[in-house]
């Protein structure tokens, strides 16, 4: 989460401002001479280059970023600057989700219980004033749709590459097919034994008919 720390001493020229960039070529790194030439040469206006820092569309070197060239697309500039605005502010939005719909004194509010009571009065009242301009600004219409777009998106990747479980119960019936399959193959084989004897040297027949005897009795 987050909360910038950017403001504007007034916001009167916010809108002239945005719609200015969109209709400018952007610059490799924005400058206050890149300022001036968009003809914002107060020095209130400078306060700008930090609100853009402050929403992600300048590094901290001042050179454009991948949301600054998005805006410049005026079929979605205003919902750029909406998504860009729910970033910055993301500690305002955690406390209330639709704080673009809050007034300025509510916003006011927020900020003072977020900032810990570390800004004055007037700081918060510049603050509140810049976030409420800024949102006067965006385009929301479809902005939550739209992330709620994204994150069923993301849901249904995750689904897609979840490792089905093993089904135990197939499993289970394959195992006692397989075992049944045994034991009634193994109720249908024949076995075969063979037995070697030897027999001890004798003269003696009735030795003989002993053994056989004995084993007739044992195998049979």
């Amino acid at each position: 989460m987050s909360l910038t720390s950017s403001y504007l001493m007034t916001t009167k020229n916010v809108e002239p401002f945005f719609n200015s960039l969109i209709t400018a070529q952007a610059p490799e790194t924005f400058t206050l001479k890149f300022l001036q030439s968009l003809e914002f040469k107060s020095t209130n206006d400078r306060l700008f280059i930090g609100v853009l820092k402050g929403l992600g569309f300048l590094d901290e070197a001042g050179k454009p970023t991948n949301r600054y060239y998005d805006f410049l697309d005026q079929s979605q500039s205003k919902k750029v600057l909406a998504e860009a605005i729910k970033e910055t502010y993301s500690d305002l939005f955690a406390v209330n989700k639709e704080a673009n719909k809050l007034d300025v004194m509510e916003i006011k509010n927020k900020f003072r219980t977020l900032t810990q009571g570390k800004n004055s009065d007037h700081v918060l009242s510049l603050m509140a004033n810049t976030f409420k301009a800024l949102v006067d600004y965006a385009q929301w219409d479809n902005l939550e749709s739209k992330i709620k777009d994204k994150e069923n998106n993301t849901r249904k990747v995750n689904e897609s590459i979840t490792v089905p479980e093993k089904n135990t119960i197939n499993g289970n019936n394959n195992e006692q097919k397989l075992n049944s399959n045994f034991l009634n193959g193994m109720a249908q084989s024949q076995f075969h034994y063979d037995i070697n004897i030897h027999l001890p040297e004798s003269r003696d027949q009735a030795v003989y008919d002993a053994l056989f005897k004995s084993l007739k009795e044992y195998l049979f």
